[in-house]
């Protein structure tokens, strides 16, 4: 089976690729406009958004992964979400089918549901709050139309909650880092709950999909299960690392009003920083998601949530690293 990753050669993609790689019957390539650090020899350069490209380098394949995207929350200007996240997935269809390819597995995002909303399972309503969810359910529409004239086609969704791991430099890592530094701020009361998912179980759940799950158009949300809170997740944080951590809680509003001021320095600068309103927001909102359909699959996740949380913090800050390499995301 010849499976074709595009943009695997960020943090997800580089352990889907170490993951697949030792695979028996599998042959890898990676297309992205980043070199990879780990598989240069079956990476080869290349742009989602160029139709002639794509035509060329998908020859060849029998599955598309596609995870090329626009995925920070500061990205300027806009356009590019939807150059890159719908433009992106209409070139990679038509290259699919000039090269009679008619398997893909597309990495959206529970983005799609917007904030604070009940549990929401695959059937929920979209109502993506941002520029990042409404291009990802934008380019999900897309593949909906496909599939109405290509009804032969194999068509399979994840929708992950936020992804953490080992090297990872995006947000779960930032919050860890600053819950073990003891200067962590509480914003509001800890009790929102924060779904989240480990790179090992998602990068095997889309294993288990190319193996498992080959006919007719599937979506799954994607998150390790029981959830947590951001008490609970402090308390895990003290346990890994045998130190108390000390954590002042503050109103909502008063977070808000510092993430504005953020915002304006932002502006005047010309800087990013890692605090704005939208981080803020994202922090204190309750971010939970319903994965009964993948978790009633047949799948089982090689890791609970709580190991996958203990293997990060031990990989980031207690034992030293190998070398300095990181993955920038969200």
């Amino acid at each position: 089976m010849n499976i074709t990753l595009i943009g695997g050669s960020g943090f997800v993609g580089t352990r889907l690729l170490d993951l697949l790689k030792d695979c028996p019957g599998y042959k890898l390539c990676n297309i992205d406009l980043q070199q990879s650090v780990f598989f240069p020899d079956i990476t080869v350069i290349g742009d989602v958004r160029s139709q002639s490209e794509m035509d060329v380098k998908l020859a060849g394949s029998d599955v598309v992964v596609l995870l090329a995207a626009q995925h920070r929350d500061d990205i300027q200007p806009t356009s590019l979400y939807y150059d890159t996240n719908v433009g992106g997935m209409r070139v990679t269809l038509n290259a699919m089918e000039k090269n009679g390819i008619k398997r893909i597995i597309f990495f959206s995002s529970v983005a799609i549901y917007g904030l604070n909303k009940p549990n929401p399972s695959e059937d929920y309503p979209s109502d993506p709050f941002n520029h990042y969810g409404k291009s990802k359910w934008q380019a999900e529409e897309v593949l909906q139309e496909w599939y109405k004239s290509h009804p032969d086609w194999n068509i399979d969704i994840v929708r992950p909650t936020v992804i953490f791991g080992e090297r990872n430099r995006g947000n779960v890592y930032n919050l860890l880092k600053q819950i073990s530094s003891g200067k962590f701020l509480m914003v509001g009361k800890g009790t929102n709950v924060k779904s989240m998912a480990y790179v090992g179980n998602i990068v095997a759940f889309v294993k288990f999909m190319i193996d498992k799950v080959n006919s007719g158009y599937n979506v799954f949300n994607y998150i390790d299960k029981p959830d947590t809170d951001m008490n609970n997740l402090v308390a895990l944080v003290e346990r890994v690392l045998n130190k108390h951590i000390p954590s002042k809680h503050f109103p909502y509003w008063m977070g808000m009003l510092g993430g504005y001021c953020f915002d304006l320095l932002s502006v005047i600068t010309g800087k990013k920083f890692t605090v704005s309103s939208i981080r803020v927001k994202k922090f204190c909102a309750v971010t939970q998601f319903d994965s009964t359909k993948a978790m009633t699959s047949g799948f089982v996740p090689p890791f609970t949530l709580q190991e996958g949380l203990s293997r990060t913090l031990e990989f980031e800050f207690v034992h030293p690293k190998p070398d300095a390499i990181e993955f920038q995301s969200e």
